[in-house]
This record gives C-alpha cells, sequence and structure tokens, in this order.
C-alpha cells in the first residue's frame, strides 16, 4: 500500500468540524464518502479558518445564509489525492491538489457559466455555504476540474492559503489597477495582507495599508517594507482618518481595496479617494444595509464596486507563489488539529491571540 493511501487504514473515520444555530462547534464523525466517477477522494492536509467561518460560528448567517442544522465550515483547503472515481483522467492518486471550493453548473444554458463569469453561476455548490458542508475534514470527495494539482515547492499550508489569495487577485483584476498607482488598502487581515501580497507584485506605487491593530501593521510592514502603514484610531472621524491616509500616502489614492466591509472604513475610504478614483469593497460586513457619504462621492465621481468571490484565479496563484513572486508562508500563525477546533477557532476569533491566518492540519 502507498505512503498516500495508508492514511485511510491509519484513519479509517472522517473528522469534520461543523456549527449549529445553537453556536456550537463540533467535531463530527461520519463514515468516507465513496468519489463519484468524475470525483477524486482527498486527504485534506491543511484549511485555513476564514473570517466567514467564524462569523457563520458566532452569528449563524451571512446574509441569507442561514445556518439552520449541524453545517460543516471551512474552504481554504488543500490535500492529496488518496482515491479517483471511473471517469477520472486528469489527476492520479498521490497528486498535491488546492481545492477550489465553488462548483457551477457550467451548463450552457447558464449565461454566467457560458461567458466564463462562473462566480455569478445562481446554481453554484459553494463548499462550507449553507446548506452545503465545508471542506475543514480529513476527506473530502471533488469534482476533478476543480481541483488544482500544486508543485512540490507549494506546500499544503500554502496551498490552502491559495483560496484567500484568489479573492485577492480577483481584486486587483477587477479593480484595475496598474503599475504605479497609488493604493491604500483599508484592513490588514488576513485578505488585506494577501492583497498587499499581491499588489506589491502587481507594481502599486506608493502603497498606504490601515489597521485598528497595530500588531497587525508591523506584519504588514515586514512582509512589504515599503508599505507605509496608518493605525486607525475610533475616536476619529472619517474624514480625519482620511486625512491620515493621504498624508501618508502623499496624495489622494486612485484606488482604494477596502478589505473589511466595515461602514465607517468605507467612509474613509470614500473621503480619502480622488476626483474618479475607485473604492473596490471586497470585505463582508456584518451588517446587510450601509450608508455611505453619498454626495461626496457623487460630486466627485468616485465610482465604488464590490466583488463576488473569484473566477479563473487558481492557475495564477499557483504560478505567482510557485515562482516566488508572492511568499504566503509567513501569514500562518497558528497551527491545530482537526481535534483542537474548538482551540483553533477561539485563537482566529480572540484578538489577543494576534492571529493572521489560522489552519487546521491532519497528517
Amino acid at each position: 500500500m502507498s505512503s498516500v493511501t495508508e492514511v485511510l487504514t491509519r484513519k479509517p473515520t472522517n473528522l469534520a468540524v461543523a456549527t449549529n444555530p445553537a453556536h456550537e462547534l463540533k467535531v463530527l464523525s461520519s463514515d468516507v464518502p465513496e468519489p463519484g466517477p468524475e470525483q477524486c477522494l482527498v486527504h485534506v492536509r491543511a484549511t485555513g479558518i476564514c473570517g466567514s467561518d467564524v462569523h457563520f460560528w458566532k452569528h449563524g448567517n451571512i446574509g441569507d445564509s442561514v445556518i439552520t442544522k449541524d453545517c460543516g465550515l471551512g474552504h481554504e483547503s488543500a490535500g492529496v489525492v488518496v482515491k479517483t472515481g471511473s471517469n477520472v483522467q486528469g489527476l492520479k492518486v498521490g497528486d498535491r491538489v488546492a481545492i477550489e471550493a465553488g462548483i457551477p453548473c457550467s451548463k450552457p444554458t447558464c449565461d454566467f457559466c457560458r461567458t466564463g463569469r462562473y462566480n455569478g453561476c445562481p446554481n453554484m455548490i459553494f463548499y462550507s455555504s449553507p446548506p452545503v458542508d465545508g471542506t475543514l475534514r480529513r476527506y473530502h470527495a471533488h469534482n476533478e476540474a476543480w481541483l488544482h494539482r500544486i508543485p512540490d515547492n507549494i506546500s499544503y499550508e500554502e496551498g490552502a492559503l491559495l483560496e484567500p489569495l484568489s479573492v485577492a487577485l480577483a481584486g486587483i483584476e477587477r479593480s484595475g489597477l496598474r503599475l504605479g498607482d497609488p493604493l491604500v488598502i483599508c484592513g490588514a487581515g488576513p485578505i488585506g495582507i494577501v492583497t498587499l501580497l499581491a499588489a506589491n507584485a502587481a507594481g502599486a506605487a506608493p502603497i498606504v495599508i490601515t489597521d485598528l491593530d497595530e500588531s497587525r501593521l508591523k506584519v504588514a510592514k515586514s512582509l512589504v517594507p515599503r508599505v507605509r502603514t496608518v493605525k486607525v484610531e475610533m475616536e476619529k472621524s472619517a474624514e480625519d482618518i482620511a486625512l491620515d491616509i493621504k498624508t501618508a500616502l502623499g496624495q489622494e489614492a486612485k484606488l482604494v481595496i477596502e478589505c473589511t466591509g466595515v461602514e465607517s472604513s468605507i467612509h474613509s475610504a470614500v473621503y480619502a479617494t480622488r476626483f474618479g478614483g475607485t473604492v473596490f469593497i471586497v470585505g463582508v460586513g456584518s451588517k446587510s444595509m450601509q450608508r455611505y457619504p453619498f454626495m461626496h462621492a457623487s460630486f466627485r465621481e468616485i465610482d465604488i464596486r464590490f466583488q463576488f468571490r473569484y473566477m479563473e484565479t487558481y492557475p495564477r496563484a499557483i504560478s505567482l507563489v510557485s515562482e516566488g513572486l508572492i511568499d504566503l508562508k509567513p501569514l500562518v500563525t497558528h497551527r491545530f488539529t482537526l481535534e483542537q477546533a474548538q482551540e483553533a477557532f477561539e485563537a482566529a476569533s480572540t484578538p489577543a491571540a494576534k492571529a493572521i491566518k489560522v489552519q487546521l492540519l491532519d497528517d
């Protein structure tokens, strides 16, 4: 028996981390799934905790996605193929893969899939979006077409981080960032940090990043020494915070990539943007309805745009990491086993833990 597949004997029980309407975290046991004809069975070696996972646990919903029963969490995963379905041709046992968690219908009758904007597919199955269980589990059966082979110089931890990097790359592309564009990034959490790494590789200059937490700004500075940091003081008005941002940038921003989704941060982003500039919102806030400085944005022709997940980003993300243009390794600050799910989620949701990215690993 190969060293890859022996795990099925050594660990014959599938474990999955789930939450429920009572806001409990559970480690559930189940049988190992059998892959369908077009699927591969993946031993998930690394999964990151996303802010959305914490939000589903703590609040039970994100917008119209509501936890109504035990629902598995996680969508930032990478692992190794341990079994293949009868029709699988492009992958084999032993291949190391990153899991793209969203599977669109891919039907020619779907306008979004047909035109390449599959992230808008209304029949998308996205693992960890209720009621679909997530990939934070030991074994996961996944369609071959949405598994991306990763080279040996990308670790499983980095492979799991390709998902948040995909979010950043989609933002860089859709926002129209170009070489030499003055850029502001609001929020130095995991998405803000990977956006900083991607923007640095894309040649944005100068770059300012903001956050409430000085320790996160220090991490940003250590990863991209040329970045200029602004600590947000909560007692200040949005206009005054914007003034701090513009002072640090040395000008008004052509582009602000907002990675928090917090209303007050978006206000500061708008006030920091030049005439004809863009505020591009990547972050997903906790409020379904928000108010923005409409008249200011209107009089200054500021575009306010949004992003929903990503499309066709994994191959580029793999290339950027493999070629050394983006280094994801320092982002993983906390590591736990599946059995330590409670401790992992506490670390991911407690500011005092100073976590950037928490991952659960299984060997």
